[in-house]
């Protein structure tokens, strides 16, 4: 195969991004080659926002071949939180015809080297990045962002976390020499001289399970990672959240192609409805890697069961937030009330437990009672949300019927302190639209425990009140070594609180986020710099992202023979 994409064509186009990547993760400064501004888009071939437009309204009631081998069936049945049925079928895959075919690439692939693995998975991302605006509505349409979270987090952010796993990945693999000479000296007699030649190996194929609500955004890490370090990606995307990822592996597809390379080295595995293909692929022994995002109990069954794979779990977990003291009363009850709102809390960072001592708070603004302080922070929501306009732009639209479930029963578990409302989209009639809840609940009651002790996934957040810090410092620490956590929050001024609760969170690899009152959130990190997740408390088993997370998706192999 001639490739229309030559490697020194795609070294030339896209070294300097990988050097600022690498240049990005070993500083953590702020760094994104990604605008994340959709006026910044519509030249040099990407689209703008009206041809993004079209191009998903191209797409709705088709069939998007993929030209994969072994299919058997066309598949889809999506249906948009906003109420648009979105009529995309994908291809249902023979996996006896499939998974060989992925296989059949991978020699070629691995003998590629890091670098040019690493500068066509650039290339790929430089191709979803000029398709920003087309998929930010596919991503709005399978996961009920908003537009603007849509866009941005899936999209620039998600384009970032995917560069970020492909610079660690290169981190890794050239660590390792590609040759080295070994001479060992041997006194009178002639050296021992040995030429010694290691080779970065591929475990076998990648199988990505994707999410529901943040389809990209969770996605590409462990999908680049695996593809940059020389192994095959099936992608067996949320029946929910098909299309963003399946536009994904279109891209990888059609570049892989002309770079010289096999295009099943990307494939795309959709499903019947309720056929529930995840746990059959991750048996298959051609599957040596999974990255899966979503519920605990699957997460803990991929990793009891899937023995013969490398297993990278995001799972949920019970977030919470120490409220002890602050010198920003205002400030404080602001931050908390859009970490609680934005995209209707249905991110695995969201604070679901609010910890507050039951004689309450000191501030800027005095001393503040439990009950006030609570209050407060419900009039802070409402003030957020008063305009539907407004909210409907923070919110979104509920994900799925559980998650609207969960946030009806919540208002029988406790005093509620603030109640949930219905909102109207005008542009999206059939959308399911509501406003957090805040329930009030007692740390010392056990019939209270096991409320705030489960994850209520969504607008649902409880106020606990503890009897200390000391209390919310333990009722932390047992909440996040039984539960997990991929977030943790703390607003205090007493240095001994502070450092209680950083000990706490470094005991148990919790993130920390102290005293959070402007334009930066718990629930939002920044590719290149922050760590999503930790992999050492049950939230996670891996991080996004560090060296850990890509270095175990392949070994080196050394052949040595005499000098």
């Amino acid at each position: 195969m001639t490739a229309a994409l030559s490697a020194h064509e795609l070294i030339a186009r896209h070294r300097s991004t990988l050097d600022q990547a690498l240049e990005a993760i070993r500083t953590r400064a702020y760094w994104s080659p990604h605008p994340e501004h959709p006026k910044a888009y519509g030249e040099n071939g990407s689209l703008d926002a009206a041809a993004g437009k079209a191009a998903f309204d191209a797409l709705l009631g088709s069939r998007l071949d993929l030209g994969q081998p072994g299919t058997d069936d066309w598949v889809g049945g999506e249906t948009s939180p906003y109420g648009v049925d979105l009529g995309v079928t994908y291809p249902h895959a023979d996996l006896d015809v499939l998974l060989p075919a992925m296989k059949a690439g991978q020699r070629a692939w691995r003998d590629a080297g890091a670098e040019q693995r690493a500068v066509v998975c650039l290339e790929i991302l430089k191709r979803i990045s000029d398709r920003t605006h087309e998929f930010a509505h596919a991503v709005m349409h399978t996961s009920g962002q908003a537009f603007m979270m849509a866009f941005q987090a899936g999209g620039p952010h998600a384009q970032d976390r995917g560069m970020e796993a492909v610079a660690y990945a290169y981190v890794e693999q050239v660590r390792t020499p590609d040759n080295a000479e070994w001479t060992k000296p041997q006194g009178k007699r002639d050296p021992l001289a040995m030429a010694k030649q290691f080779t970065p190996v591929p475990r076998g194929i990648a199988l990505m399970i994707g999410c529901n609500t943040f389809p990209t955004w969770n996605g590409y890490p462990g999908l680049f990672a695996s593809l940059a370090t020389g192994n095959a990606v099936l992608v067996k995307p949320h029946p929910r959240a098909v299309l963003p990822l399946a536009l994904t592996v279109q891209v990888a597809r059609e570049v892989l192609t002309e770079a010289g390379f096999d295009a099943n080295l990307v494939a795309l595995a959709a499903e019947r409805p309720g056929e529930g293909i995840a746990k059959t692929l991750a048996l298959r022994p051609e599957i040596r890697i999974i990255d899966y995002t979503g519920s605990t109990e699957f997460g803990d069954w991929l990793e009891a069961n899937a023995r013969q794979a490398q297993v990278y779990t995001e799972k949920a977990g019970v977030n919470t937030v120490v409220v002890h003291s602050t010198s920003d009363y205002k400030g404080m009850l602001s931050n908390l009330a859009f970490s609680l709102s934005l995209y209707s809390g249905q991110m695995c960072t969201t604070p679901q437990n609010l910890l507050v001592p039951r004689e309450g708070i000191t501030t800027d603004q005095g001393p503040k009672s439990y009950d006030e302080v609570v209050a407060d922070l419900a009039k802070s929501v409402d003030g957020l949300l008063g305009d539907d306009a407004r909210a409907n732009a923070l919110l979104g639209a509920i994900v799925n019927p559980d998650v609207k479930a969960r946030l009806e029963a919540a208002a029988g578990l406790g005093e509620v302190a603030l109640a949930s409302r219905e909102i109207t989209n005008p542009d999206f009639p059939g959308a399911v639209v509501r406003t957090p809840v805040i329930v009030k609940l007692d740390g010392a009651k056990p019939d209270d425990e096991a409320a705030y002790m489960s994850e209520c996934f969504g607008p649902v957040s409880f106020a606990v009140a503890v009897d200390s810090a000391a209390d919310a410092a333990e009722l932390l620490r047992r909440t996040v070594r039984e539960k997990g956590a991929m977030t943790v929050g703390a607003y205090t001024t007493d240095p001994e609180v502070e450092q209680a609760v950083q000990e706490v969170c470094l005991e148990e690899a919790a993130q920390l986020s102290l005293n959070l009152t402007g334009g930066v959130y718990v629930n939002q990190t920044a590719a290149f710099s922050d760590f999503h997740g930790s992999g050492g408390n049950p939230a996670a088993s891996a991080a996004l992202c560090d060296g850990a997370f890509v270095a175990n998706r392949f070994r080196v192999v050394e052949v040595r023979r005499d000098a």
